[in-house]
């Protein structure tokens, strides 16, 4: 389902000298500084597993996801995803795919939940049978029947996490990507995500990635 072989990622930055002249100098000659985001890294995922991630802020988790969903092309190496190369962005690959971030949202800020999920729908172009169906069952498993018609800005932010997933979800896709989906939330909502996830998971056989964060106590 998904395989990664010596990827790497590198950022090109340019340094210049501090005050004015370094300003002035960085215009005619400036210094390429070269950071290594993700280095050599190889693994492979099978259909159907659910797989953490687990490391501190600027380990390389956030950029191998971005690789792996199509966001951003790697340096060197190769990785595959449902036997497509993610960079190449094919409708065929995007379409079987599902990205979501936590300090990103995807909802509409100034209109309701529901508004979003009928974009998706038509962007996905899902049967409206076949998306009623999914809306209504993740709606009632996450417990957001009473705020899906609410402006997305009232919402409270463990209310507008679960709806970001509905929405990467009512596609049904093959492959689920998710960057610090709990972040922000308290112990409770955490709890109810994750239980939602690993549940959704298993009925539906979908291979999930989740990037995360060790706590304090880990």
């Amino acid at each position: 389902m998904i395989q990664v072989t010596n990827l790497r990622r590198v950022y090109h930055t340019y340094e210049k000298a501090p005050g004015v002249l370094g300003a002035l100098r960085s215009i005619v000659s400036r210094k390429r500084k070269d950071i290594t985001a993700v280095n050599d890294i190889s693994f492979s995922i099978n259909q159907g597993e659910i797989v953490g991630f687990v490391g501190p802020n600027g380990s390389g988790k956030t950029t191998t996801l971005k690789m792996l969903s199509g966001v951003l092309t790697p340096t060197h190496g190769e990785c595959r995803v449902l036997d497509h190369e993610p960079s190449k962005r094919k409708r065929d690959f995007k379409r079987q795919i599902a990205l979501v971030m936590g300090q990103k949202y995807q909802l509409m800020w100034d209109l309701p939940a529901i508004d979003t999920f009928r974009l998706h729908r038509d962007l996905y172009e899902v049967d409206e049978p076949a998306w009623r169906s999914t809306m209504d069952t993740l709606v009632e498993l996450l417990g957001v029947q009473h705020v899906i018609d609410t402006p997305v800005r009232q919402l409270s932010l463990g209310e507008r996490m679960k709806c970001e997933l509905i929405t990467a979800l009512l596609h049904e896709p093959k492959v689920l990507f998710l960057d610090e989906p709990t972040i922000g939330l308290d112990a409770a909502s955490q709890r109810h995500l994750r239980e939602f996830l690993r549940a959704y998971q298993q009925s539906k056989g979908t291979t999930c990635l989740l990037y995360t964060s060790p706590s304090p106590r880990d």
